[in-house]
């Protein structure tokens, strides 16, 4: 019996036994969907949240409060500081001296109530201030409407640019709404545009809930004076990004008045740095997921061995006839395998195929990208081939150590 002969047994043997087939395949198929399914929703989300990240680019960075007073790996709590003033982040955006264009913004506001006619939101909408940079270096497009005006900017006019979200709680479905007075912390506001549809983590970004005011606007929101504001700068050549960033730090430090020797007072950070803390996190989450599918794929292995011992031992008998015609252990033990290996590939396909669809679902129910994991699915295929070895081979072995002479008296 050679090789090729032993795979048209094993497959024969399959066929004979369709339905324990079946099961044993499922068995495997719900481990390899596990597996395939968790690292398929991980990619597409993360492929919808790098493409959210894509308009930032590697060629602009953040000038932050440094406030967190966390503690370092030391053990020693950092110290706070001061938030960037509204002065100090105005001084910046006029007179830092490298080419580049920079936005000034803050959050105002997380929870507001938005009212319009006899319709309320619910106090969830997010006030930011931006100025007339705000939409193009963060990457926002204006789906409706226009951006502010200069003279808007300068006098901190009344009017709002809304999220999509904020439209759809305030408006019928074909209603406009530019040019329409929105009403919230008592200030009547006029729209002039609508964001586009963000979307991402969970169905809607905050971005999707948000309205954006002139910053100056924004900054009389401030009663109590703890807003922060944040800087973003652009250069236009990636290649200048560090040069650049050193010359923001330098003067951001004379402005915040930092002495010579102490650290800095504020935080200056790459846009791009965020996609990679993202690619630490998703390779973390791919990790947690390999693991999960890792430990069902056992719990697989041990049923389908299991399965394997059943199936040798009810085919004693014809083991027995096969080493009295020749049958080397070598060639039973093969045949035994081959069998375990192919009913590990058709429940890895179906698993596959399945895990495909679930992740997708699962993605695009947290705001994901529709993606197809040909990595995974390649992996977890191979995953299959280790795992038929490894649960066929203690049933193969016993099945070539059989004794043909008591093989054959077996009922």
């Amino acid at each position: 019996m050679n090789f090729a002969e032993n795979i048209r047994e094993g497959i024969r043997s399959i066929k004979s036994n369709v339905l324990r087939t079946v099961l044993t395949g499922l068995i495997i198929a719900i481990g390899i969907t596990s597996l395939v399914g968790m690292l398929t929703a991980v990619d597409g989300i993360k492929s919808e949240i790098d493409s959210s990240l894509s308009n930032l680019g590697a060629n602009s960075f953040d000038i932050d409060s440094r406030t967190s007073g966390r503690r370092n790996n030391n053990g020693v709590r950092e110290k706070s500081y001061e938030p960037i003033k509204f002065q100090e982040a105005v001084r910046f955006k006029e007179d830092f001296a490298f080419p580049s264009t920079v936005t000034i913004f803050t959050r105002a506001s997380g929870s507001a109530e938005v009212k319009y006619g006899t319709k309320t939101t619910n106090p969830n909408i997010s006030i930011t201030g931006g100025d007339e940079n705000y939409f193009a270096i963060k990457g926002i497009q204006i789906e409706k409407g226009r951006n502010f005006s200069s003279l808007e900017i300068e006098f901190g006019n009344y009017v709002c640019i809304l999220g999509t979200e904020v439209v759809k709680a305030l408006f019928a479905e074909n209603e406009d709404p530019l040019n329409k007075t929105l009403k919230f912390y008592g200030n009547n506001y006029r729209v002039i545009g609508v964001l586009e549809k963000k979307g991402g983590f969970g169905g809607d970004t905050e971005e999707d809930r948000n309205i954006v005011v002139p910053l100056l606007n924004a900054k009389r929101l401030d009663r109590r004076g703890f807003m922060r504001y944040d800087i973003t700068a652009m250069i236009e050549d990636p290649a200048q990004i560090d040069f650049a960033m050193g010359e923001a730090t330098g003067y951001m430090r004379k402005i915040r008045g930092d002495k010579l020797g102490a650290e800095n007072s504020f935080e200056v950070t790459r846009s791009d740095s965020v996609s990679d803390a993202l690619d630490s996190m998703t390779n973390g989450l791919r990790i947690g997921g390999f693991v999960v599918g890792a430990i069902t794929l056992l719990g697989a292995a041990v049923g389908l061995m299991n399965i394997m011992m059943v199936s040798v031992t009810e085919r004693t008998k014809e083991i027995g006839i096969r080493k009295a015609l020749g049958a080397t252990p070598t060639r039973i033990r093969q045949q035994f395998l081959i069998e375990a290996i192919v009913i590990c590939q058709l429940g890895g396909i179906v698993g596959a195929l399945l895990g495909i669809a679930v992740g997708n679902v699962l993605a695009n129910i947290l705001g994901g990208a529709f993606v197809i994991p040909w990595v995974w699915i390649t992996v977890s295929l191979f995953i299959c081939v280790f795992v038929g070895l490894i649960s066929g081979f203690i049933p193969a072995n016993k099945a070539s150590k059989l004794d043909p002479i008591d093989a054959l008296r077996f009922e």
